[in-house]
């Protein structure tokens, strides 16, 4: 707490230094606005989209302007008593200038009421003119992904956006990888979302394709960043209009494997801008087959399953947000998300064990069920100084999120054995404190920042108890376990420009961290634990530009991953007793050292971007599987069972080689690709016997083709390939995909209709993880049903005019490692 009192300190002795700074400056010169209406003088009927400037009255040159909206009103802000010159034009209209416009102190606001336009006698035909983005772009610090720019994710969610995004790999339960590395975190608009933390595959799944703008994918974070994300930062950013006037879309997909849709609203009149979504995914159930086999190092069988799984998955999500300028210099905004899903697995399972050379059949149905649910708030306030670039923000967000995590387990098929129920609660409050100030040529940033996060896990288990007919508690399993961690961090960074050739960034982050955990109960298998640590992170970026927009790129940082609440909860999931499932609340964060060495290139329409990079990163957190006692149900003998938990494994060193390209060998076709390529290589920490020791060679490629015919059609078509990703016990299941996807558009461009196909040769997918402990061998295989056909429509409505964009701001919370998902798997 002492941390957190110095963090308010500060932050109210900054706000008060700047206080008296613009309280002492002299008080800013009033400003109005020049505001009018423009019509077509033969039909009187409204212009949108002319163009109106102003200037100084004897002066040909403009200094300020605007568009014209849907009813031919403009409105020109900021304008200082003078005399000024209005010009207005608009294609197919002759040129209008009205000269000594004249506004006064006392009379800052001046309304010129209607101005009529007169056709040429020349009218020319309609011309569109069209802009189009690249779909990827090349930064000083990350790789941006322009989604909307890509005609065939329509009707697919987060997940299958991100498959697509250079850098990035996503496996089949949906684990997202940055170079190879699951520790990275993901945040939504630049902030975080509750829902991340807890299910990131179902989170992304809940999140329509179609709400997506951009991915942008930082692998050279500065100090502005938490330190959290030892391989880098996934930012999604949504849709949002910033034109005057009221739009939207509606899109839907219906397929053989899932369902989605959205709608997205935006409204923005004079200061004011409104936005709202709202989305859903649904995947029909499917059975999936599970065989899953463990024996001892000599060969001979412990266990051996065979059953299937029957899977569904349901996720909404919606927001709400408003921003509101009240004059040049200040502005606030306020968002409210709210997310939910759930999945629910029906299974049932042949056993056989051996005990002692003693072989016991039975059989095990069980039903899971996870639900989550939570609300991420958030507002800030920002003020710009009228110095270029120079400004202060101060923001806010809460974030709650609640997971429910049962299971019932029967051995006898007649009466429900086990029930187990966890209410996993996770709040958290983060204020934050930024300024920037540029210098002649340089620009300063630096900032505050405190996070409180309050983790409730409510852990209830029962068993039959066949003495009395009762369910009773087991004691040891059934408890209240409370878990605290507050970041408090500071930081400085520096940007600035070498001979217009070499961009340079440096900075340093401090982050300070307190946890403490407790159990509200006697006896409870969860020990009370507390522990502070504090890390003082560098980073550093130098970029060289050279002729035909290539660039050359040298970066180095440190990074730290703590574990998020899928890795902590204690809660243990004996649904399955031979194969149990456990967090670890006693893990430590993780520590990386990154060096990034990176070319890329411009020419014309290829594009073309390698990196090679090396991680160094300490106290690595992996799954790991250790043996457990456990008493056969179907005979009451002990037998050994194994339980999946998470360990800081050892330290790995990683070298790693990414390629990405675009080329357009004809106009219409377009060719892209991504390939990279590490070694995983594990140094176990003293106390752990692990398996993998050699040196492992992961890769992951991507390869698409579209093209464009004529009206509006296009075809596209994209491979996927995983290997393997290896661990200190073992390998978790390769991944490849092949999709075809047929897109047309309609209704004057507003709407459009497509066809997706994935995997069209393969009904089934096998997807199989191999393990070796100190005494065992574990092999399992999960087939699911993989081929899959889908429609989608989507279509867009209402009309707008033209604002300057808004600065995007607000908290940023990314110093959580998320959890891995094995959605039913063993």
């Amino acid at each position: 707490m002492k941390r957190l009192f110095t963090i308010l300190l500060l932050l109210s002795g900054i706000s008060g230094v700047y206080a008296q700074g613009m309280g002492g400056a002299a008080a800013p010169a009033v400003t109005g606005r020049i505001s009018g209406i423009i019509l077509d003088s033969v039909t009187r009927t409204p212009i949108d989209y002319a163009t109106v400037a102003l200037g100084l009255s004897g002066s040909t040159k403009s200094t300020n302007g605007a568009l014209t909206d849907e009813k031919g009103a403009f409105k020109i802000e900021n304008i200082s008593a003078g005399v000024y010159r209005v010009t207005i034009a608009f294609l197919g209209y002759q040129t209008k200038v009205i000269d000594s416009v004249k506004t006064t102190l006392a009379k800052p606001d001046l309304n010129l009421g209607r101005i009529y336009l007169a056709p040429n006698q020349n009218m020319l035909n309609e011309v569109v003119v069209t802009g189009t983005t690249p779909i990827i772009e090349n930064k000083i610090d990350k790789l941006v992904y322009n989604a909307e720019q890509d005609i065939a994710i329509a009707g697919g969610n987060a997940t299958d956006v991100l498959r697509k995004v250079p850098l990035l790999s996503v496996d089949f339960e949906g684990n997202v990888s940055l170079r190879g590395s699951q520790n990275v975190r993901v945040l939504i608009n630049g902030k975080p979302s509750g829902s991340m933390a807890n299910n990131m595959a179902d989170a992304l799944k809940a999140i329509p394709a179609d709400q997506i703008k951009n991915v942008e994918v930082i692998t050279s974070p500065s100090a502005k960043y938490d330190a959290e994300g030892t391989s880098g930062i996934i930012n999604i950013i949504t849709k949002k209009n910033n034109l005057a006037g009221v739009s939207g879309s509606v899109n839907g997909g219906v397929g053989t494997r899932q369902n989605s849709g959205n709608i997205n609203l935006n409204a923005k009149t004079g200061r004011l801008a409104l936005t709202a979504n709202g989305g859903g995914f649904y995947s029909w159930p499917q059975t999936s087959n599970i065989s899953f086999n463990r024996t001892n190092t000599a060969g001979t069988q412990i266990i051996s399953q065979a059953g299937q799984s029957k899977t569904d998955r349901l996720a909404m999500n919606g927001s709400i947000g408003a921003d509101y300028d009240f004059n040049s210099f200040n502005s606030i905004s306020s968002n409210v998300r709210l997310n939910g899903f759930s999945n629910s697995a029906d299974g049932s399972n042949l056993n056989q064990n051996s005990f002692n050379g003693i072989m016991n059949n039975f059989t095990r149905l069980s039903d899971n069920q996870m639900k989550m649910n939570g609300i991420d708030w958030s507002s800030d306030y920002l003020h710009k100084f009228k110095k270029k670039d120079q400004q202060i923000s101060l923001a806010y967000q809460f974030t709650n999120s609640n997971q429910n995590s049962d299971y019932t387990t029967d051995f006898s098929n007649t009466v429900i054995d086990e029930y187990g129920d966890n209410n996993a609660d996770n709040t958290e409050n983060t204020i934050q404190l930024d300024y920037t100030h540029p210098f002649k040529k340089v620009t300063f940033e630096t900032g505050l920042k405190g996070i409180l996060r309050d983790i409730v896990s409510d852990n209830q288990t029962r068993n039959f108890n066949s003495t009395t007919s009762t369910f009773t508690p087991i004691s040891a399993r059934t408890y209240i376990y409370d878990y605290n961690q507050d970041v408090y961090s500071a930081y400085a960074t520096f940007a600035f420009t070498l001979a217009k050739k070499f961009g340079i960034r440096a900075g340093a982050r401090y982050e300070g961290t307190e946890i403490k955990g407790d159990a509200r109960s006697i006896g409870a298998a969860a020990s009370p634990f507390s522990s502070s640590y504090s890390n003082l992170v560098p980073s550093f970026v130098v970029s060289r530009t050279f002729k035909n927009f290539s660039t050359v790129k040298l970066s180095y940082n440190q990074r730290l991953q703590r574990p998020s609440l899928f890795y902590l909860n204690p809660f243990l999931n004996s649904a399955d007793i031979f194969n149990q499932s456990q967090g670890n609340p006693a893990l430590k964060p993780e520590l990386s050292h990154n060096i990034e060495f990176n070319y890329s290139m411009f020419v014309k329409t290829s594009v073309l971007n390698a990196s090679v990079y090396y991680r160094r990163t300490n106290d690595i957190i992996e799954s790991f599987v250790i043996p457990v006692s456990v008493t056969d149900p179907a005979t009451g003998n002990p037998a050994t069972g194994s339980r999946t938990t998470f360990r800081n494994v050892g330290s790995n060193n990683s070298v790693g080689f990414n390629f990405f390209g675009q080329i357009n060998p004809v106009k219409p076709l377009t060719l892209r690709g991504n390939f990279n390529v590490f070694t995983y290589d594990i140094n176990a920490n003293s106390g752990f016997t692990v398996t993998n020791t050699n040196t492992q060679l992961i890769y992951n490629a991507f390869l698409m083709g579209s093209y464009v015919f004529p009206k509006g059609l296009t075809f596209e078509t994209f491979l996927i390939t995983n290997s393997p990703r290896r661990t200190s016990q073992g390998k978790n299941p390769s991944f490849n995909m092949w999709n075809l996807g047929l897109k047309k558009e309609i209704m004057k461009k507003k709407g459009s209709i497509g066809l997706t196909i994935i995997d069209p040769f393969n009904e089934n997918k096998n997807f199989r993880q191999n393990i070796t402990g100190a005494d065992f061998v574990q092999n399992s295989n999960f087939s699911v049903p993989f081929r899959s056909f889908g429609t989608s429509f989507s279509y867009r409505f209402g009309k707008l005019s033209m604002q300057a964009p808004r600065k995007r701001r607000g908290v940023t919370n990314d110093d959580l490692k998320q959890g891995e998902q094995s959605n039913g798997t063993q």
